[in-house]
């Protein structure tokens, strides 16, 4: 008859309780040997049992322990490919707009450049166009004078 351990030892400690005492023996008491013998081997009986269970309990706490662990770290290195992947992703941003930004700059810088050396341009065709007119409206007059004094020698001679 299997018992469970606290049954028994609740059973010898009512014997204890329920004991004579002997006068004048220090606290000792008379107690029904075969009883306390049949308890004890029910201790002995059911403590394999109990040892296995506390042993499994404790093997399954290991177990749980070791699990917990396990999937603490695979949740950190998630976590830090994570980071990792969001930190890179990140970089990459700044990079592009860094990038973007030089682009942005050499563009601005480009099209000034090309507005001077359009300006420059316009201004060297403009002032070749007004010295080609300068020259045009000088022969334009002198020919005009030429006009007007070959008109005065044709009226005097005739």
């Amino acid at each position: 008859m299997s018992k469970n351990i606290e049954d028994i030892l609740e059973q010898l400690d009512d014997m204890l309780d329920a004991a004579w005492a002997m006068p004048l023996s220090g606290g000792k008491v008379v107690l029904n040997g075969d009883r306390v013998r049949d308890l004890l081997d029910d201790i002995r009986a059911s403590l394999p049992s109990e040892i296995r269970q506390a042993k499994a309990i404790v093997a399954d706490r290991a177990k749980i322990v070791s699990d917990a662990k396990q999937e603490a770290e695979d949740i950190i290195r998630n976590a830090e490919e994570r980071r990792n992947q969001i930190l890179s992703h990140e970089e990459i941003v700044v990079q592009a707009q860094e990038k973007a930004n030089e682009i942005h700059v050499q563009t601005q810088k480009r099209a000034r450049e090309m507005r001077r050396n359009a300006q420059e341009f316009t201004e060297d065709i403009l002032r070749r166009t007004e010295e080609a007119l300068t020259q045009q409206v000088s022969q334009v007059r002198q020919a005009r004078v030429s006009l007007r004094s070959n008109n005065k020698k044709e009226e005097a001679a005739e």
